[in-house]
């Protein structure tokens, strides 16, 4: 049988990927959509063919046709949705950042766990054919020991004013308290966090955050750059902004017998190109362009874990662990100083 979607959160993330990428995963189908306002979700649901739209939560976790819902209403609110979702025994695919602040990501591992139904997030980028390939050379010694990691995730369009206006249901993204004290950070540099975890199963331990925001004048950044420790001592660079239009949007691995770079694969969409320069392994592969790949493999690994009885790739521990490095680098950019990372048991 297909599996029954809903998505809580009529915005533009879910308009323009997650609703279709449903559409195009096998055995899915969407089945509903929640929206603050019905003609909002009456309209999202004829847009993208779901069987009906909701302006109200309880009736539609009352759904019996919906199996899972992906939660992609503003970050503060996450926690509470997933717990009602997961009270009423929907799986859930959260999106990123997992939460604003550490105790909610907990919260949300708990109240699934308690209710048996799985969580996982949306951390498409570990689905880039690209990245699935830097994991492997990194886990095999194939670029020997790894000394440093770069990453970098700039958007935006020429011209483009400082400050986005602050109107309809795009407000909650200037909202320091919605945004949990970040804007790019918790937008952009969040994958890029994940992305290093992922790709040398290492742990963040340490970070040093340099914003032009984070300040009583300007809460939120448009510009970050963060220096990371892991756990064996490598040192990782991180860069993330808008108003950068111009940017490539590479992740490189160096390490002491070779180097990997994926260009301009740091990106919503399955694009860009690879090289790998080694003592073993020296090969370059293009990819051709294609905007929802990463999030159907995303949504058909999730299916796939509920079939399977396992973890998605991307699990709640990651999220807490994603969340735990937010809110440091928040931290670090606040006070200028360097903030080890406390990792909470999970």
């Amino acid at each position: 049988m297909a599996l029954g979607w809903a998505i809580i959160g009529a915005g533009m993330h879910p308009q323009q990927k997650v609703a279709p990428a449903i559409g195009l995963t096998a055995d899915s189908e969407l089945i509903a959509i929640l929206s603050r306002d019905q003609g909002r979700a009456d309209t999202f649901a004829d847009a993208h063919g779901a069987q009906v739209g909701y302006s109200n939560i309880d009736d539609l976790l009352a759904d019996s046709r919906i199996d899972a819902v992906f939660v992609a209403s503003p970050n503060a609110m996450h926690l509470e949705h997933t717990e009602q979702a997961a009270r009423a025994g929907k799986h859930v695919l959260s999106e990123k950042p997992m939460a604003t602040s550490v105790d909610d990501a907990i919260g949300m591992v708990n109240v699934c766990r308690e209710n048996g139904v799985k969580l996982g997030l949306g951390f498409e980028l570990r689905f880039h054919p690209a990245h699935l390939m830097a994991k492997e050379l990194v886990s095999q010694g194939k670029l020997g020991r790894v000394r440093l990691l770069q990453g970098h995730w700039g958007r935006g369009e020429r011209g483009e004013p400082e400050h986005r206006p602050r109107t309809g249901l795009r407000e909650w993204w200037e909202d320091p308290v919605a945004m949990g004290g970040g804007s790019v950070i918790m937008g952009l540099g969040v994958h890029v966090f994940d992305l290093i975890r992922f790709v040398t199963s290492q742990e963040i331990t340490e970070v040093v955050a340099m914003t032009d925001g984070q300040t009583d004048a300007q809460p939120l950044e448009h510009i970050a750059s963060m220096s990371l420790r892991l756990e064996d001592g490598t040192i990782a660079n991180v860069s993330c902004g808008r108003m950068l239009p111009d940017t490539l949007n590479n992740f490189t691995v160096y390490g002491t017998d070779g180097r990997f770079t994926g260009t301009a694969t740091v990106w919503e969409a399955r694009m860009g190109s690879l090289e790998v320069v080694s003592e073993t392994i020296n090969k370059t592969e293009n990819f051709e362009y294609d905007y929802l790949a990463n999030f159907v493999a995303e949504l058909s690994d999730f299916r796939s874990a509920l079939e399977e009885d396992r973890e998605p790739v991307a699990t709640g521990a990651d999220g807490v662990r994603s969340t735990e490095v937010n809110s440091a680098v928040i931290e670090s950019a606040k006070t200028g100083r360097a903030v080890k990372i406390k990792r909470l048991t999970i």
